[in-house]
């Protein structure tokens, strides 16, 4: 496949900003421009490249040509930096983590990379490559050991979660520990519908077919916490974000012999990206002081 780096750019922009109005305004073109080298694109590749909707949403070929697109737009940039002819902290490179590393290790890490820009989007480590898949981001902490096509990956470590309460909800709820009983009806707190932590130690302890306890959703990795503190219900937490709040009593463990593990790995796209480099050794570094071997 040949493409034409006019045809890359129309594409890129027309999933970016959704329209082919916007996107010609993004190019400094008209919309029959734009209209036109989406459409010479996909009839020289045979196979229809855009969902005509609002917004213009890729098809699965798209998503592999958006990401041959935006790997070209990166090279071509970081090209621009090399020659003098562009500003070297003019890139924004796109990101995809969990919220409990977001909120724990990653910002430090990133803090350190003096003036690169990023987009920083928030999934649960299970699903975070569907984004490299689709050519949004270019890189991702992810569960997932293996790699998107097109992408490499590199361990990072592994987090560590126990089941916590307030010391009031396990008094309330847990007066004998944790057991069968005390797991099906004690009201317990999840992140989202796509949070499978608290579920992995569910079902560790109770039947396979047992009802589920009542559960309460909080989207947000500090609040998260900050629920459990006050006794909304039970939750996984890392341990390394929860140190304070055990140490000064807001919070108890409630079964240390039984941990979840969730292992972490890099996804980056298979480019060679000095900016993509630099933030791949910030993270790993953090992590090999902040997660587990």
């Amino acid at each position: 496949m040949i493409a034409h780096p006019d045809q890359l750019r129309a594409l890129s922009a027309v999933v970016e900003h959704g329209t082919f109005d916007a996107a010609a305004l993004a190019l400094h073109v008209t919309p029959s421009a734009v209209s036109q080298r989406i459409r010479a694109l996909e009839q020289q590749i045979g196979k229809v490249l855009l969902l005509r909707t609002k917004p213009a949403m890729p098809t699965p070929p798209g998503r592999a040509v958006l990401r041959l697109a935006r790997q070209i737009t990166l090279l071509e940039q970081e090209t621009a930096v090399e020659l003098g002819l562009e500003d070297p902290h003019g890139g924004r490179i796109p990101l995809v983590v969990n919220a409990d590393s977001l909120a724990t290790w990653v910002l430090p890490a990133l803090a350190s990379l003096d003036g690169q820009s990023f987009e920083l989007l928030v999934d649960d480590q299970d699903h975070t490559t569907s984004w490299l898949r689709e050519g949004v981001a270019m890189a991702a902490i992810t569960s997932d050991t293996s790699p998107v096509p097109g992408c490499r990956v590199t361990p990072l470590g592994t987090m560590r979660y126990h089941a916590m309460a307030s010391p009031g909800f396990a008094r309330r709820w847990f007066p004998d520990g944790v057991d069968e009983a005390s797991l099906s009806r004690a009201p317990m707190l999840n992140f989202n519908r796509k949070d499978s932590i608290q579920s992995r130690f569910l079902d560790h302890h109770l039947p396979q077919g047992s009802p589920q306890p009542p559960c309460t959703l909080i989207p947000s990795s500090a609040e998260f916490v900050k629920a459990t503190e006050l006794g909304i219900g039970w939750s996984m937490l890392p341990d390394i974000q929860t140190e304070d709040s055990i140490t000064t009593g807001r919070l108890v463990v409630l079964d240390r012999t039984n941990p979840v593990d969730v292992s972490l790995h890099w996804q980056q796209w298979a480019v060679a990206s000095k900016a993509l480099g630099l933030v791949a050794d910030a993270l790993r570094t953090a992590a090999s002081r902040r997660l587990l071997p």
